[in-house]
């Protein structure tokens, strides 16, 4: 039975696909080159490529099986999928910035600039914070410095761009990174494949960490 899985483009495809073979659930990994579907020598795996945010869409569909999604895309659209395993790749930090020197006043309402707006509502909901989201795409950190926003809501990984930009980490939401999530019927109707692919994967990641 051929178990369909979908992984983000890029680097972190790179590492799964790295990750699949060593842990012997892939035969061959190929270049990808404009190629979007790939299936595995004997055909027990089928795997195909799509832009980060889409994974979780795919598999909440069951057009894939399972899915590799980081955890800031997952909480951010809270798809209704199983998620089976960390797979302690991608990793990074959502955090609130800000330009240095800031200083909150609490009984303001904040004005904070976000791709992740879901992410920032439930955070600050949840200390009974009154904020206007300024939802953008790109370039986060021009907001504050444009005086757009006083705060940011981002993913930071070495903090290089804030640095470059006289910014700093205010408070760290939450610590991310990938997770293998699935299909609930597939995992229904294919558990014993999904259950091995999880434990090969799970095995080889507590080996190397």
């Amino acid at each position: 039975m051929t178990v369909n899985i979908a992984l983000p483009k890029g680097r972190l495809a790179d590492k799964t696909l790295a990750l699949m073979k060593k842990a012997g659930i892939l035969k061959e990994v190929t270049d990808a080159g404009r190629k979007l579907v790939f299936e595995d020598e004997g055909g027990a795996v089928r795997y195909f490529l799509v832009k980060p945010w889409d994974v979780p869409v795919y598999v909440e569909r069951g057009v894939a099986d399972i899915g590799v999604a980081g955890k800031d895309i997952i909480t951010e659209n809270t798809p209704d999928v199983y998620e089976l395993l960390d797979l302690k790749m991608g990793k990074c930090r959502m955090c609130v910035c800000a330009g240095n020197g800031y200083v909150d006043r609490p009984g303001s309402k904040l004005r904070v600039a976000t791709k992740f707006v879901n992410t920032a509502k439930s955070y600050y909901s949840s200390l009974g914070r009154g904020i206007e989201v300024i939802k953008l795409n790109g370039s986060i950190e021009l907001a504050p410095l444009m005086n757009m926003s006083d705060v940011i809501v981002d993913l930071v990984e070495t903090g290089t761009t804030l640095k470059e930009n006289d910014m700093g980490v205010v408070t760290v939401i939450a610590d991310i990174s990938a997770r293998l999530i699935a299909n609930k019927a597939s995992y229904r109707f294919k558990r014993d494949e999904i259950d091995k692919i999880t434990s090969l994967l799970g095995e080889l990641i507590n080996e190397n960490n």
